[in-house]
């Protein structure tokens, strides 16, 4: 009786084991597939030399106009960290190709009440990225503060917006779309006082592109949404643009100027979000 009892112990534990093995390969091929496709899209990325556009055909770079040589282009944002975590591929195609980059920050993000240590950390991301700090606006509105809650007034932000495009002769402007990437207040007011100054300005000779927010999915899939968003940027029929990173370690860079903000769970944001290694620009 001992015996068979030992026997049948003996069964059901290699009948699990067995189990646990199978399982264990199940999951296996997942997972090995999963490297390989990050693996692959990582090389798609990382090949050309330049930053460059898909479709190749698309309207960026730029036109030029009349006799100038560049354009001069205006990021807006609404908190330091923004053009690091968000805007670089961005940032970084445009410089390639020749373009001024400048910026207007509209917040200190001083939602922490760090607000100049903030300040500073922006004009240092901006020098990586090289950026001249003399470019570089970073406003401190009582109207403009940072947080969750606050409301930015549209028609505040529109003229704040004007006045730097009348100091620097600006003629195209790149900022969040209207949901702002994250679902941020502040990014999504951002927008809104875009619109509006396009709206009121419809004569004036402003070209406005939005950066496309992605679901979850697409948005924590690192360089394996390159796939889709240059297949989108390709067959949609309003003027859209895949810009990709081929060199992703300038965002890391970027990001670690910003200290205060380089904490483990935004060094995993940057490291497995799509925005690190492409934008989807789409105009306004």
């Amino acid at each position: 009786m001992c015996e068979w009892l030992r026997i049948q112990g003996r069964g059901r534990f290699a009948g699990r084991t067995q189990a646990g093995l199978d399982m264990a390969w199940i999951w296996m091929f997942p997972a090995a597939g999963a490297v390989l496709l990050w693996a692959v899209s990582l090389g798609r990325i990382l090949s050309p030399s330049a930053p460059y556009s898909l479709p190749p055909s698309s309207r960026l770079p730029l036109p030029l106009r009349g006799d100038r040589r560049t354009r001069n282009v205006l990021l807006v944002l609404a908190h330091p960290d923004d053009e690091s975590m968000f805007f670089t591929p961005t940032i970084l195609f445009l410089k390639s190709k020749g373009h001024s980059i400048h910026i207007v920050c509209m917040s200190l993000g001083n939602a922490d009440g760090l607000g100049n240590i903030r300040k500073e950390e922006l004009y240092k991301a901006c020098a990586t990225l090289k950026i001249p700090a003399e470019q570089v606006e970073v406003l401190d509105h009582q109207k403009l503060q940072d947080g969750f809650q606050e409301k930015w007034d549209h028609r505040l932000l529109a003229e704040l917006t004007m006045e730097q495009i009348r100091l620097w002769d600006i003629d195209t402007i790149v900022t969040f779309d209207s949901y702002g990437v994250s679902g941020h207040p502040n990014h999504r007011d951002v927008h809104h006082g875009i619109s509006k100054l396009l709206h009121e300005n419809q004569q004036g000779n402003i070209e406005a592109w939005e950066l496309v927010s992605l679901n979850i999915f697409r948005k924590y899939s690192g360089p394996v949404d390159i796939w889709l968003s240059s297949l989108i940027s390709s067959s949609s029929k309003q003027p859209m643009c895949c810009l990709v990173n081929c060199s992703p370690s300038r965002t890391f860079e970027a990001m670690a100027a910003h200290r205060s903000q380089w904490v483990w769970f935004r060094r995993l944001f940057v490291r497995f979000s799509s925005y690190t290694y492409m934008n989807m620009l789409r105009k306004i």
